[in-house]
């Protein structure tokens, strides 16, 4: 399966909250547009310890055709990396009804939308405290952290 040739990946560490929403300590946004599919912008926004605002890394861009040219093995062949987030994504639950729980236990919520797959944990407010009647299983959360290991791979993040 080869990548779609526009995306739009976001993860945000910190979904859980409770009463008050959440309070996000890293968003992390991929997006490859149909205008421009030789490359996919990334934008990292991250919360320096004890500050209460995320600090903005500015935006940069990875080109596809130069990714892509690595081996279908390496971590950064941006093609490769998303062909296997959608496959992961289109095969893992999502918590019911959304917002209601943090199934995957890491606090991380992933929004992926594609022409292909449109798939989202953790609700558009993040996770309230409720309890889902459905539940991750432990190779759905290796899965899933797997997804996460993609995505921040792409990003530069570790």
């Amino acid at each position: 399966m080869s990548a779609p040739q526009q995306f739009f990946v976001r993860l945000q560490n910190g979904i859980v909250g409770g009463f008050a929403p959440p309070t996000p300590n890293e968003v992390v946004t991929l997006t490859r547009s149909s205008d421009d599919p030789s490359n996919v912008l990334v934008q990292a926004l991250s919360r320096p310890s004890g500050q209460p605002d995320l600090v903005d890394h500015g935006p940069k861009s990875l080109s596809v055709s130069e990714f892509s040219a690595l081996s279908a093995d390496d971590p950064k062949n941006v093609d490769s990396r998303i062909a296997e987030l959608e496959e992961i994504l289109k095969n893992l639950p999502t918590e019911s009804p959304p917002g209601s729980e943090d199934i995957y236990g890491l606090n991380i919520g992933i929004m992926y939308g594609s022409d292909r797959l449109e798939w989202a944990n953790g609700g558009p407010q993040g996770c309230g405290g409720g309890k889902s009647t459905v539940q991750a299983t432990a190779q759905e959360k290796k899965q899933f952290e797997r997804a996460v290991e993609i995505i921040k791979g792409l990003s530069g993040g570790n």
